[in-house]
C-alpha cells in the first residue's frame, strides 16, 4: 500500500457509537481509562435467555441524530452506522459535493455480520400475529446486511463505489482495505466501517450456537481472554466509521491526517479450528507488515482479536510470535473490548479506532478486567501505558475462520 507510485490512503474522520460512548471522544476517554461497562443484558425480551452479559449502547438517541424518514425505514444496527458515519463526516469536514468535489468521487462500504434482527424479528411477530397487511413495506430491506451502507450513501448524496463486505467478524478489517483499494484506484474518499445490533432476543437466539459465547453472568469475570479464567467472549452492540481519502487529495483540502492506512492481508482456516488459526492468523500478520513494509520490530503496539477462548488466545499468541519474533513478548498488546465486548464486523473498526487514537495520544490503553495474564506476551492491563507509538497492528478474526491483519501508521510519517 505505500510504494512511492501508488495513491496513499489515510484516515481522515471517525465516528463511534459505542457501549462506552457515543463520539470518539467519549469512546477514548472511557477506553484509556480502563472503564468496562459490561452489565447485565436489559433488553426487552431477554430475561430469560441464558447469555447474560453483553455490551449495551445505552445513552443512544436515535431521534436526535437520524430524520424520522430515515429511521422507520432501517434497524438500530443501521442507526449506529448512519450516526458514526456522519460524526466521522463532521470530523474529517467532508461533503458529498465540497468545492467541485463530484459526488460521484466519494463511496461507502460497510461490514456486516447479521443485517437487522430486531426489525425482522418485529415484522415477523405482526405476521405471524395480525396478518402480512400488518407487516411494513421496509421489511425487504431494512434486515439485509447491506442497509447501513445504501442508507448512508443515500443520506450523504454518495455516488462513488459502494460495497459491503461479508467476511466474518474479520470483515470489519477486510472493509478499511477494500476502501483503501477503492481509493487506490482513483475514488477521492470512501466513508468505511461496521456497527451492529445484535442484542434482540431473535439474534441472540442465534448466537447459542457459538460454542465460544460466555454464559458467565459476573461482568467482571465473563470475559477475560489471555487468563486462566478465560471462558469465551460477550457480545456487543455498536461500531465506528472511518473516512479514507487519498493523501495529496486529503491534504490539498485541509484536512487533518489521523493516520496512514499501511498495510493489510487476510486468511481464511475455517470454523473455530482455533489450532489451526495460528498459521493463519499469522501469514496474515507477515501478509499486512509485508504490504506496509514494515519490520516486525517496528510494531510499537498490537491491538490483540482477543477471544476469550483458551485455545483461540494460545493461537493468537503463537502467531504473534511466529510473525514477530522475540519482539512478540516485548510490544506492548492490548485488548480494550474486554470492557465493551465483542461487536462482531464493529469489534475491529472500533479497535482501529482506539489504534489511531492510541497513536495520536501516545497512550496504550489497558485490558479491563484482565490481570491474570497466563500468555508469553505483554497485555497492558490496569492503566494505560504512556508508550513511543508510530505504528500499530490490528487483529481480528471470526468465528467461521476469517483471520486479518491491519498495519496503520502515525499521520506524519511517510513510506521508507
Amino acid at each position: 500500500m505505500s510504494s512511492g507510485q501508488e495513491r496513499r490512503c489515510v484516515i481522515t474522520g471517525m465516528g463511534v457509537v459505542a457501549p462506552n460512548g457515543v463520539s470518539a471522544d467519549a469512546f477514548w476517554k472511557a477506553t484509556r481509562e480502563g472503564v468496562s461497562v459490561l452489565e447485565r443484558v436489559t433488553r426487552e425480551g431477554c430475561e430469560q435467555l441464558p447469555l447474560k452479559v453483553a455490551g449495551e449502547v445505552r445513552d443512544f438517541d436515535p431521534t436526535a441524530l437520524i430524520e424520522e424518514r430515515f429511521l422507520v425505514q432501517t434497524d438500530r444496527f443501521t442507526h449506529f452506522a448512519m450516526a458514526a458515519a456522519n460524526l466521522a463526516l463532521d470530523d474529517a469536514r467532508l461533503g458529498a459535493t465540497d468545492g467541485d468535489r463530484s459526488p460521484f468521487a466519494v463511496g461507502v462500504m460497510t461490514a456486516a455480520g447479521s443485517g437487522g434482527g430486531e426489525f425482522g424479528q418485529r415484522e415477523l411477530q405482526r405476521l405471524w400475529g395480525q396478518g402480512s397487511r400488518y407487516v411494513g413495506p421496509y421489511q425487504s430491506i431494512a434486515w439485509f446486511y447491506a442497509a447501513s451502507t445504501g442508507q448512508i450513501s443515500i443520506r450523504g448524496g454518495f455516488k462513488g463505489p459502494c460495497g459491503v463486505v461479508a467476511s466474518d467478524e474479520a470483515g470489519g478489517l477486510d472493509a478499511l482495505a477494500q476502501a483503501a483499494r477503492t481509493v487506490r484506484r482513483g475514488t477521492d474518499a470512501m466513508v468505511v466501517g461496521a456497527a451492529e445490533a445484535p442484542l434482540a432476543p431473535y439474534s441472540i437466539v442465534c448466537q447459542l450456537g457459538y460454542e465460544d459465547l460466555s454464559y458467565v453472568d459476573e461482568p467482571t469475570r465473563a470475559y477475560r481472554p489471555f487468563t486462566q479464567g478465560a471462558c469465551g467472549f460477550v457480545p456487543a452492540e455498536g461500531g465506528a466509521m472511518l473516512v479514507v481519502e487519498e493523501e495529496q487529495t486529503a491534504l490539498a483540502r485541509g484536512a487533518q491526517v489521523r493516520a496512514v492506512v499501511a498495510g493489510h492481508a487476510a486468511t481464511f482456516t475455517g470454523p473455530s479450528r482455533w489450532v489451526e488459526s495460528r498459521a493463519g492468523l499469522a501469514r496474515a500478520i507477515r501478509g499486512a507488515l509485508e504490504d506496509a513494509r514494515c519490520a516486525p520490530e517496528e510494531i510499537d503496539v498490537v491491538f490483540a482479536d482477543a477471544l476469550g477462548v483458551p485455545a483461540a488466545d494460545r493461537a493468537e499468541a503463537l502467531a504473534l510470535a511466529d510473525a514477530l519474533g522475540g519482539h512478540a513478548s516485548r510490544v506492548p498488546v492490548t485488548a480494550p473490548k474486554t470492557g465493551i465486548g465483542r461487536a462482531y464486523c464493529g469489534a475491529p473498526v472500533l479497535d482501529t479506532a482506539a489504534a489511531v487514537l492510541a497513536l495520536e495520544h501516545g497512550v496504550v490503553p489497558p485490558t479491563p478486567n484482565v490481570v491474570d495474564v497466563c500468555h508469553d506476551l505483554d497485555v497492558v492491563t490496569g492503566r494505560a501505558r504512556p508508550a513511543a507509538l508510530r505504528t500499530a497492528l490490528v487483529l481480528s478474526r471470526g468465528l467461521m475462520g476469517s483471520n486479518a491483519a491491519l498495519v496503520l501508521r502515525q499521520g506524519d510519517q511517510t513510506p521508507s
